[in-house]
């Protein structure tokens, strides 16, 4: 009985790690470029109490074992990068990623992040950012007399400025993508950052080499579905409340036991 107790116990653990990365997903249903996750469970070990092909009589073979398992334990998270829907928001700094592909951004320490998040600002000097402030690579500036910025599907960046009725182009934007995206390490701020499980990044110009497409004056939702996450959620429900009553179950034969009299 002991086992059971212990059994149930994994199974209760399970479910409330699914229903806390169902909450998070949730809570995020309205963050741009939001990429949902979910748990991935194996089961433990097997504790083999006969096997097969064993018999007290050698004219016979058991066709089967018995063996009894000991639950579950969570073995991965797995982040969906399935397309959300692109929005229309009519703000000329703000891009939706149609396809595969991150902008890449430079973090105060240096290093390199990447995002699906295309809400960018303008800093003080004129530089492309994230909404934390962080440098759109490869480090685009615009100019202070800009009256219209214009970006193109493939990432050129064309502004007017004052007195001028011709569009110039100040810069290129670049994608980058992973063999394995799924193996991006979420760090918050809507960003990833590269792993060994992920692979090194391929950068490129947006409509190049499996690369997405940029949509200016659009930005990408979040990709979760709130009627699948609340059938997900019931279920983790249920099936957390099923392993409680086992664990009642099992105190209660526990208790039989103890109060038997000889």
């Amino acid at each position: 009985m002991n086992r059971a107790l212990r059994t149930a116990a994994t199974g209760m653990y399970a479910q409330q790690l699914n229903v806390d990365l169902i909450a998070h997903n949730l809570a995020n249903v309205n963050t741009t470029g939001f990429k949902k996750t979910r748990p991935e469970f194996q089961d433990l070990m097997y504790q083999t109490l006969k096997t097969s092909g064993v018999s007290t009589n050698p004219n016979i073979q058991q066709p089967s074992e018995i063996q009894v398992g000991n639950g579950v334990v969570p073995v991965a998270t797995t982040r969906s990068f399935a397309q959300g829907d692109v929005q229309p928001t009519n703000n000329q700094l703000d891009l939706a990623i149609q396809g595969d592909g991150f902008l890449q951004v430079r973090r105060p320490d240096g290093t390199q992040a990447y995002t699906r998040d295309g809400s960018l600002k303008l800093s003080a000097d004129g530089m492309l950012v994230t909404s934390q402030g962080y440098i759109v690579e490869p480090g685009l500036s615009i100019p202070a007399d800009t009256t219209a910025v214009t970006v193109s599907r493939d990432g050129s960046i064309e502004v007017t400025t004052v007195g001028s009725a011709t569009p110039a182009q100040v810069g290129q934007l670049e994608l980058a993508k992973f063999v394995n995206p799924a193996g991006l390490r979420a760090i918050g701020d809507n960003l990833f950052v590269e792993t060994p499980a992920s692979g090194t990044p391929i950068a490129g110009p947006p409509a190049s080499e499996g690369l997405g497409e940029i949509m200016q004056g659009n930005l990408e939702s979040s990709n979760v579905d709130i009627v699948e996450e609340m059938v997900s959620m019931i279920t983790a429900q249920r099936a957390y409340e099923i392993n409680s009553k086992t664990i009642k179950t099992v105190e209660d034969m526990l208790s039989i036991a103890n109060n038997v009299k000889r």
